[in-house]
């Protein structure tokens, strides 16, 4: 794994150490409005897991659905990133996520991007479905 390269910084971003963003789809920096995912830089909701990050049509939490991981690689753990603080999911969410095999972890979008790259530097079948700060 390379040391993560400094990149542009914009006010307000954090950035994260991650894994080589050649190999896999890595949460470069996040900050208001913004994501920067590998070498794209994302304006919108969007759902990202090693292999590849598309948009996600959603303004909540309350946009959940097992759905969302239909195309997706086999996922262990969905990490959803609120915005500025965690919502709640409902126990039937939450039930229908496990029947699916499928963790949640719901926290704010920062707690979200370093968690996913924290989970994906480890090798596990990770995603992140973020709303921006």
């Amino acid at each position: 794994m390379k040391p993560p390269s400094p990149g542009p910084q914009v006010p307000g971003d954090k950035s994260l150490p991650t894994p080589d963003p050649a190999q896999v789809q890595v949460i470069r920096t996040y900050g208001p409005g913004r994501f920067l995912i590998g070498q794209r830089e994302w304006k919108e909701p969007v759902l990202v897991s090693a292999t590849r990050a598309v948009a996600w049509n959603a303004r909540s939490a309350d946009d959940l659905s097992p759905d969302l991981l239909k195309d997706a690689e086999q996922v262990e753990v969905l990490v959803v990133g609120c915005g500025a603080r965690a919502a709640f999911v409902s126990p039937a969410m939450r039930a229908a996520f496990k029947a699916a095999g499928v963790g949640l972890e719901i926290v704010d979008t920062g707690a979200a991007c370093r968690i996913y790259n924290v989970l994906l530097a480890e090798g596990r079948r990770v995603a992140a479905a973020l709303i921006p700060l």
